[in-house]
């Protein structure tokens, strides 16, 4: 099927429902800037990671994480909402989107205009960190300022504990509330909308298949191919920007 005829397809899907669940991974952020944790010479490929386990019982581990971090944090501070991102948000301004799962960290949805409430994050956000001991909260400002000053280990000002960022690390559990919340929009949406995302690891590789099941039409958009690219109603493998876009400005006539 030739582009505009799934453009076409897929804006009859979009025009006929007003209960959409989006679902993105990193490749939805890619074209704000930030880089894809598989994608070469990116933040992730240039250090070694350090599980949850390594970060509770290494000093020197966890100043390797925090150098990892700060030069993360420089990279998505500079980051903006980009047009799939804004398309995103409008879909909730029409009261089409109801549910928005994401595997990413960056605040870009929230950024665009999506409602937090709205807003199901996978793997946590990195605009705060937490105390493993007495779980206070600071914005990740306040961590980054310890950080410029070459404070690598950062330590809880009321108790002493280990801060870290409010993120799912490897080797952490997942938060099972946002597990729970994204099956149940899932599995009631009528539109499930994936953005972005290679689909290969859980629990995001059996979000869609549940979807599918429950009787959702599923539009993929990832540059390259998923193992579930099989039951998706329209595939694409073009820029998510130029895809939702292209719906967007559509939706807009």
């Amino acid at each position: 099927m030739d582009y505009a005829r799934r453009i076409e397809k897929a804006l009859a899907l979009v025009k006929g429902t007003d209960n959409i669940t989006a679902f993105t991974g990193a490749g939805i952020s890619t074209e704000s800037g930030i880089s894809d944790f598989r994608s070469p010479g990116g933040v992730w490929d240039r250090y070694r990671i350090v599980t949850f386990q390594e970060f509770t019982s290494s000093q020197e581990k966890r100043k390797g994480y925090w150098r990892m971090k700060s030069e993360l944090f420089k990279e998505m501070s500079g980051a903006r909402p980009n047009r799939a991102h804004m398309a995103l948000a409008r879909f909730e301004e029409l009261g089409k989107l109801r549910s928005l799962i994401t595997q990413n960290i960056d605040g870009l949805h929230q950024d665009a205009g999506n409602s937090p409430r709205r807003v199901i994050e996978l793997h946590g956000t990195n605009r705060s960190a937490y105390c493993l001991s007495c779980e206070s909260k600071w914005p990740i400002e306040e961590i980054q300022a310890r950080l410029a000053g070459e404070d690598f280990d950062p330590r809880c000002t009321k108790c002493g504990g280990l801060i870290k960022p409010s993120t799912v690390s490897f080797g952490q559990s997942m938060p099972l509330e946002a597990i729970e919340r994204a099956v149940e929009h899932s599995v009631s949406c009528e539109v499930f909308l994936m953005i972005g995302s290679s689909l290969q690891v859980e629990p995001a590789a059996s979000i869609p298949p549940a979807a599918r099941e429950a009787g959702a039409e599923l539009i993929f958009i990832n540059r390259t191919p998923t193992p579930w690219d099989h039951i998706a109603s329209v595939i694409f493998h073009e820029d998510a920007g130029q895809v939702l876009g292209e719906l967007d400005d559509a939706l807009k006539q």
